[in-house]
């Protein structure tokens, strides 16, 4: 048992001292700590969604369901707070942000080690070689099973017929939309008060949270720098707009219009 520190503060523990010190803006603009904040805030979160869907995963594997649904909707939760931090990021103005744009320099959204690791985590495998060279946690992510192979393992272990070359593939190579998994799924929703169901609905959850988080960054970038290119060279809203509505587990989706048949 670990004994109470009775000399640890509040700001010891949470080591605000270094915390605090983190933002530094590169001009005077008032506006400029905003956006430094907000999306510090951003990474944190994603550090959270990446360790959640790690023991998601262990969960999934392990036929817990109950764990999986409670770190599933810990993870939908902690996207839809994502979501609305957007909200805060919009109060500033196209002028606004122009004042202290210039100083961004190369520096990008699109750079975000973290975010690119949860698009593996949930299924992504087409990346840059320039991506994986320079990023070993990202290279490693795309050659360990993904969320979905997580839930295809738990869906098997609960009777389930899930092919046996499926369960068996190589998790590095893209997932395809699989019609033998889909009749696996259909059997799943069939049985409206397994605990099964509530698991894939608590994934389609969090992929709806990351098309929804594309969908208002989308907004967003509209909103405040037009169709202008993005820093750093990027395509900005445009490559944004064609992020949009790409599912991470199509099978999931896919299987709602066979449903209503």
């Amino acid at each position: 048992m670990t004994m109470p520190d009775t000399d640890l503060t509040y700001g010891d523990y949470l080591r605000l001292d270094r915390l605090l010190d983190c933002q530094e803006p590169r001009t005077g603009v008032h506006d400029e700590l905003l956006f430094v904040i907000i999306h510090q805030v951003y990474e944190l979160w994603f550090k959270q969604i990446l360790h959640e869907a790690a023991l998601l995963q262990r969960r999934l594997e392990d036929g817990s369901s109950a764990g999986a649904l409670h770190t599933a909707r810990r993870i939908a939760k902690i996207l839809k707070t994502v979501v609305g931090q957007l909200d805060v990021l919009e109060t500033m103005t196209p002028r606004q942000f122009a004042a202290f744009r210039g100083t961004l320099g190369t520096s990008s959204g699109f750079q975000s080690a973290q975010f690119r690791e949860i698009e593996a985590v949930l299924g992504r495998r087409s990346f840059p070689a320039s991506d994986l060279r320079a990023d070993p946690r990202l290279r490693d992510a795309v050659t360990r099973r993904s969320l979905f192979d997580s839930l295809l393992r738990y869906l098997d272990a609960q009777g389930h017929a899930i092919p046996r070359e499926v369960l068996d593939r190589d998790p590095a190579a893209p997932w395809t939309p699989h019609p033998e998994v889909q009749r696996a799924l259909l059997a799943v929703y069939a049985d409206e008060d397994g605990p099964a169901v509530e698991v894939c609905e608590c994934l389609v959850d969090i992929d709806e949270g990351v098309q929804e988080w594309r969908y208002r960054h989308v907004k967003t970038v509209e909103r405040t720098i037009g169709a202008k290119l993005g820093t750093g060279g990027s395509a900005g809203a445009d490559y944004l707009r064609s992020t949009l509505f790409v599912p991470a587990f199509p099978d999931l989706w896919e299987v709602r219009s066979q449903l209503s048949d």
